[in-house]
């Protein structure tokens, strides 16, 4: 509901439609005073987003643990802190390996 919040009061305030930008939506939701989460952590083995944050974590690196919410602890975090500390964000970019070149051409 947040984005759908959003683009109701952009309407609402009269925005031009050639003026919405992603910067513009992002300056409506709920969040706009906070950064965008660099990790999102999904407890209890789910592989679903179920709408959280879906426009701010766009490119969030995504964590999931078999472990339920309140059994949640410091070793658990710690565990998530070190697999994103081994990731290599790319923020939406796709590296393509580099081709070779053969000699004389």
């Amino acid at each position: 509901a947040e984005l759908v919040d959003a683009i109701r009061q952009i309407i609402a305030d009269g925005r031009n439609p050639d003026t919405i930008t992603e910067e513009l939506i992002s300056s409506y939701l709920y969040t706009r005073d906070l950064p965008d989460p660099d990790m999102v952590i999904r407890t209890a083995g789910e592989m679903r987003v179920s709408n959280f944050l879906l426009w701010q974590s766009a490119y969030s690196e995504y964590y999931a643990t078999p472990t339920l919410w309140p059994d949640f602890g410091r070793e658990d975090l710690r565990q998530a802190l070190d697999s994103y500390h081994h990731r290599q964000r790319r923020f939406g970019r796709v590296t393509v390996p580099p081709t070779t070149v053969a000699q004389g051409e």
